[in-house]
């Protein structure tokens, strides 16, 4: 019985084996494929780190962080989460970033 049920559902998908053997020829191809296709440097966390210091978002960052310290002391008034000061921050710190990153990227 329990062999006409596997042969069932193996007529609906095909049997893969683990266990196959590999060209070596297929694998050390792709080995050196990885090492050619380096990914470069990600310079958006440097950018985002340069406009939140910058002038313009400082003073916004401050205020969050400040709202932060706050409310993790407790001295916050009941149900803050400080999301306000955050989203302005952000706003601040991608309206900065994006003309910055989209110049590097051409």
């Amino acid at each position: 019985m329990s062999s006409s049920i596997t042969s069932f559902f193996s007529s609906f998908f095909p049997t893969v084996h683990a266990d196959a053997p590999e060209d070596k020829e297929e694998v050390e191809t792709k080995t050196e494929e990885a090492e050619e296709e380096e990914e470069p440097e990600d310079i958006h966390p440097t950018i985002r780190e340069e406009c939140q210091a910058s002038a313009k978002c400082a003073a916004l960052t401050k205020h969050f962080e400040h709202c932060q310290e706050k409310v993790q002391e407790g001295k916050g008034f009941k149900g803050e989460d400080c999301v306000e000061e955050l989203c302005v921050m952000m706003h601040c710190v991608d309206e900065c970033t994006a003309p910055k990153l989209f110049a590097k990227l051409k």
